[in-house]
């Protein structure tokens, strides 16, 4: 199938490794041109030189308040178009409720959040008919992650925002979607794993939990998410995709 991703263009940020590098390798390999963002300058300039001619890199913090202007100007000065944006943002710190200080619940606030928040706007007020804006979530949206009390409080608020952004943008044909990845087996997932006693007990535990019973590779979520990003999920928006290998059962 042509999911028509041919020479539009995506900014695609926390795309240095993980989920957002698998979604930016997705989309180039069907055809699109991707601006890919990071905090770090070196990886940013080895992930968009990894992509080819079709990626261009930006190094900056979701943070940052220039941050989607910077990004959205890199996609038309470099590409000619800006046809949407997939936001995915780095995991918020660990912890349990009474681990989590002041200062760590402001930072991820403003990065997790409200940098997802302003990027998002700004995509908006570009964007046409047919363009699209995505969110990498997380299950937490649906239920809480034990020892992720950052990411528990700060997701469901995210997946709120994108529900009403959706509706708000609907009638002028932007979509907008949020993709619930569950334990895909990337950098951070392993990391998080390794924080119990026992690593391999721990992860043979989830993927008894788990119907197909295995974790995901970050390939399969970037294809899920290439997908819902491009015109062939043109009557999909509103909605909280999970890529968990059947966790959710679909709801």
């Amino acid at each position: 199938m042509d999911l028509g991703l041919r020479d539009r263009v995506y900014v695609v940020t926390g795309a240095t490794r993980g989920l957002g590098n698998a979604t930016a390798r997705a989309l180039v390999a069907d055809g699109a041109k991707v601006v890919v963002s990071g905090r770090d300058e070196k990886s940013v300039a080895e992930a968009a030189a990894a992509l080819g001619p079709d990626a261009a890199g930006v190094a900056v913090d979701n943070a940052d308040p220039t941050a989607a202007g910077r990004l959205i100007a890199t996609a038309r000065e470099r590409f000619g178009r800006f046809d949407g944006v997939l936001i995915s943002v780095g995991g918020p710190p660990a912890g349990f409720v009474a681990d989590i200080t002041d200062e760590q619940w402001q930072a991820a606030f403003e990065s997790v959040f409200l940098g997802a928040v302003r990027l998002a706007r700004a995509a908006a007020s570009e964007l046409g008919e047919g363009g699209v804006i995505g969110f990498v979530l997380s299950g937490s949206v649906h239920e809480p992650i034990p020892g992720l009390t950052v990411s528990n409080g700060l997701r469901p608020g995210l997946a709120g925002f994108a529900k009403s952004l959706g509706d708000e943008l609907g009638p002028h044909g932007i979509r907008v979607v949020g993709v619930l990845p569950g334990r895909i087996d990337t950098d951070r997932v392993r990391e998080l794993d390794g924080l119990s006693a026992d690593p391999q007990a721990t992860r043979t535990a989830a993927e008894s939990r788990i119907p197909l019973r295995r974790y995901g590779t970050p390939e399969e979520f970037g294809r899920a998410a290439a997908f819902l990003l491009s015109p062939a999920a043109s009557y999909i928006t509103g909605v909280m995709v999970p890529v968990d290998g059947g966790v959710r059962h679909g709801f």
